[in-house]
């Protein structure tokens, strides 16, 4: 042994001859509150702490998690840092600001995909769905959907099955709630009523959930069920739901029970209509209008020959997804807003008043019976009422966040860098409250803000991002639109 060597081996047993656990734990401790210290002092933004990143601050907030996001970005021109758990390896930046919104969503668009963070977090509900989708997987889909969805005849047939749904369904489920006085889950009863319709667009076929009674549907429990132990997959770091679902528990064990439901519903829907349409192809096949019908016709007609019966199921469950808790949410909000402004529901049952009155004199007769179905001509013309529901949709956005992962490195507009693999998250409900995007009253309830000499005005998508924007734009915007205007004018002219 060379003397260096004794000398350092002397050094190492004296040193763990004097230090004990205590020593160790107490330096440590130090460390951490050092470098806890040291990160407030250099960073901007929520307190990143060592190892725990910025998940101990989420937990403490938890009750007010947007709020404080808020109040964050507020402070910080819009833009913060972020870092996850060491072990998970997940940072990036929280923004709030238009131009980088642009920039994710139109710009750079092909350097900002979903990315396999979010795609495996959603392969067993939605699979390779469009949702769930980047590059030409994406692009085919989105060309199919676009072709069908921009149809006269979907158009016409949604048009209609709204129309059906909510005169024979949820206006009858209304009238016989108000007539027994009881309290009501209206979240519920309009989740119910979204799940069916988006059903009937996208497959055809009406799962029942407003039937009278409102019975179970093992369908839409599943789908709800699958939906909840998908999104607890983003609260938790890869290793802990990967090792639930390697062992088949807890959240895990839900989702594979509850997804094999949806799928399983799916693929027979896919096969049964398939058959159907093959028994009947001496016949008109345009007779069917649905999503699913429509985008068989459209393989049979030789128009896009890229979907397989797997890809379709999970087209149809991605288009489900997406209509189905989105415009509920906003239903449910846009009807608390009304009830905290009294003077706007004044203004919008003004505006329906002057609308049908149009009609003439079957219009009082119509009025008392309660018996007035809105045509898609008296609909375009409700501006008051699309702009109280926009305005709704930007305080209360049902997707308050989203977010895109980095495909190579890049630097924004305002010299921010980000590196490969790091996520950037958008907060579309804290935009709503920057007063340097919207104004100073950005946090009041103004539907007169989408409204200019008497028209409806669109804003910017990146400013108002609820419908996404860019080559991703909601192709069911025009959609939505039209089911909440149809719902809200109906129940808010009869109760």
């Amino acid at each position: 042994m060379s003397t260096i060597e004794f000398f350092f081996f002397s050094a190492l047993t004296s040193l763990n001859y004097k230090l004990n656990f205590s020593d160790v734990a107490f330096s440590l401790l130090c460390l951490f509150v050092f470098s806890s210290i040291l990160q407030k002092l250099t960073s901007r933004g929520p307190m990143l702490w060592p190892v725990f990143g910025i998940f101990p601050s989420l937990i403490m907030h938890c009750t007010s998690l947007h709020e404080w996001i808020t109040k964050s970005l507020i402070d910080n021109g819009g833009t913060i840092p972020f870092r996850g758990l060491t072990i998970g390896g997940i940072r990036g930046f929280v923004t709030a600001d238009p131009i980088k919104i642009e920039y994710m969503l139109k710009s750079k668009f092909n350097n900002f995909p979903k990315g396999k963070y979010y795609r495996e977090r959603f392969s067993e509900l939605l699979g390779q769905g469009i949702f769930n989708a980047d590059d030409q997987s994406w692009k085919h889909q989105r060309q199919a959907a676009a072709t069908v969805m921009h149809s006269v005849r979907f158009v016409e047939y949604s048009t209609q099955s709204i129309q059906d749904l909510l005169n024979n369904k949820l206006l009858k489920v209304l009238e016989n709630l108000v007539d027994s006085k009881v309290c009501i889950d209206l979240q519920e009863l309009l989740l119910r009523f979204t799940f069916d319709n988006i059903c009937v667009a996208a497959f055809g076929v009406d799962p029942g959930c407003m039937s009278i009674g409102l019975p179970h549907v093992p369908f839409a429990k599943a789908f709800e069920e699958a939906t909840e132990s998908t999104l607890c997959r983003f609260m938790m770091p890869p290793f802990v739901w990967k090792g639930l679902k390697f062992f088949n528990l807890g959240c895990e064990k839900r989702l594979k029970a509850a997804a094999k439901i949806v799928h399983d519903f799916a693929e027979k829907t896919v096969q049964e209509r398939k058959k159907e349409l093959a028994q009947h192809e001496n016949i008109n096949l345009d007779e069917k209008s649905d999503l699913l019908s429509r985008l068989i016709n459209l393989e049979k007609g030789g128009r896009n020959g890229y979907f397989s019966d797997k890809l379709l199921e999970d087209f149809c469950i991605s288009f489900i997804l997406a209509g189905r808790d989105t415009s509920s949410v906003g239903l449910a909000w846009f009807f608390w807003l009304v009830s905290l402004n009294p003077q706007v529901e004044k203004n919008i049952l003004q505006e329906i008043h002057d609308i049908i009155s149009l009609r003439g004199k079957n219009m009082e007769k119509e009025v008392k019976n309660s018996n007035i179905v809105f045509t898609t001509e008296e609909l375009h013309k409700m501006v008051y009422l699309q702009a109280a529901l926009s305005e709704s949709l930007r305080l209360y956005p049902p997707v308050p966040f989203d977010f895109k992962e980095v495909l190579e490195d890049d630097v924004f507009p305002d010299g921010i860098s980000v590196k490969s693999g790091e996520k950037v998250l958008y907060s579309i409900f804290s935009m709503a409250r920057m007063e340097w995007v919207w104004g100073s009253d950005c946090r009041e309830f103004k539907p007169e803000r989408w409204i200019k000499e008497g028209a409806f005005v669109s804003e910017n998508p990146f400013k108002f991002a609820v419908f996404n924007g860019g080559p991703r734009l909601c192709v069911g915007k025009k959609f939505a639109y039209m089911q909440m205007k149809m719902v809200t004018a109906s129940v808010l002219s009869r109760f």
